[in-house]
């Protein structure tokens, strides 16, 4: 199974922004942070910017965020960066012929749906602000 990093990449790419020190905002250097490819730096940015949640000049490193960190929900970033808004995945193969097979995709489509919503409102009421504020109570506990 493979998963998606796209979110918390995202994220961590939002909080990089808002307190990385002036001049360390290039592609490269949050790539080298995130641990992935500038371009899939860039391709996140894009989609963040395009969403309303990033702001940037062509030719130069200072992205910013486009509002306060705390009006910036983590299901906003979500929504920008996952084409594919499903959390959980029905398995699309069964066999029709058993009575739990012929029946399972619909069962779980129910389950899943109100999982999708209970973890997209959860996902409303997190910001990166709440993110910006527990990496640097970490940071500052690891100080201390």
């Amino acid at each position: 199974m493979k998963y998606s990093h796209k979110l918390s990449d995202a994220i961590h790419i939002l909080v990089y922004v808002q307190i990385a020190p002036t001049g360390q905002l290039d592609s490269t250097t949050i790539a080298n942070s995130v641990e992935a490819n500038p371009s899939v730096v860039r391709r996140l940015m894009a989609a963040m910017k395009k969403a309303g949640l990033l702001m940037s000049r062509a030719g130069t490193a200072e992205p910013r965020l486009a509002r306060p960190a705390s009006q910036i929900t983590l299901q906003a970033v979500f929504r920008a960066v996952e084409m594919n808004h499903d959390l959980l995945h029905v398995d699309p193969q069964t066999n029709i012929d058993c009575p739990v097979g012929a029946n399972i995709q619909q069962a779980l489509d129910e389950a899943y749906a109100r999982v999708q919503q209970a973890a997209e409102a959860e996902l409303a009421k997190l910001t990166v602000q709440d993110i910006v504020d527990r990496v640097q109570g970490l940071r500052q506990a690891r100080v201390s």
